[in-house]
């Protein structure tokens, strides 16, 4: 079963700002409904709701709260509906800061369960909450945002990367479990974005040298991302599920 993409209602969580509006900007581009999931900017959420027009709205809520996110859905579907696409997006706060990372002598397990908190832990609750929607419909999509460092950890963000990884894996399994549904679970995983609040604190001469490493001569953008968030909800990647696909200009193949 596929629809296209003008006909679905699209729950992005961290959707406020960064690599989340731009997604939120490219599902509204292609006539989709979009709720814009906050934690905290909700200045910035209603901003981009109002920008996008009738067919978005901001709903606040900390993913990592189970019932906190049972209400958001719930607010979701009087407002614009059942979402039939969750993109996973929400980062605990972190800055990719070469300078200021952990390093492993002073790294917590604390810092390490904070991040796949959100990454994993948020990826679950929304899924439990929209598993009921994607069931009546027979039709679902669930794209989790992950990184590159994975296969090129150049900079070893030792919590962050860890927390990537188990998304990852939890990606693959939550994609076997809801296949007979008819629910596809993919990653985009996305290198150094030019540029987002995360990477707000990335020297310029660090954005130089990974675009002089990159075949494509440059930086991904977050909008060249969100497209490929696109791909993952539209029907031509109707069959396509448990899948991790790179988008960081080929600085990384795998």
């Amino acid at each position: 079963m596929s629809r296209p993409v003008s006909d679905l209602t699209v729950l992005i969580t961290g959707g406020g700002r960064g690599l989340g509006a731009a997604i939120a900007r490219a599902f509204a581009r292609e006539g989709a409904k979009v709720a814009i999931n906050y934690r905290r900017s909700k200045a910035a959420a209603d901003a981009l709701a109002s920008d996008l027009g009738p067919c978005a709205a901001a709903f606040a809520a900390d993913v990592t709260d189970v019932q906190a996110v049972a209400r958001m859905v719930d607010e979701i579907v009087e407002r614009l509906g059942p979402p039939d696409v969750l993109v996973h997006n929400a980062l605990a706060d972190f800055s990719f800061n070469g300078d200021a990372r952990a390093h492993l002598e002073h790294l917590t397990w604390t810092e390490i369960v904070r991040q796949t908190e959100t990454a994993v832990g948020g990826t679950l609750n929304c899924i439990q909450a929209l598993r009921p929607h994607f069931e009546a419909r027979g039709f679902g999509r669930v794209v989790t945002i992950g990184t590159n460092l994975l296969q090129n950890p150049v900079v070893p963000y030792h919590d962050y990367t860890a927390a990537k990884g188990a998304l990852l894996a939890f990606t693959r399994t939550a994609a076997k479990e809801l296949g007979p549904l008819g629910v596809t679970v993919n990653m985009v995983s996305g290198g150094l974005l030019r540029t987002t609040d995360a990477s707000a604190a990335t020297p310029d001469a660090v954005f130089d040298i990974v675009a002089g490493q990159t075949p494509l001569g440059r930086v991904t953008t977050p909008e060249e991302l969100a497209d490929a968030v696109l791909f993952f909800a539209s029907p031509w990647a109707r069959s396509v599920t448990g899948q991790n696909l790179i988008v960081d200009g080929g600085l990384v193949f795998g």
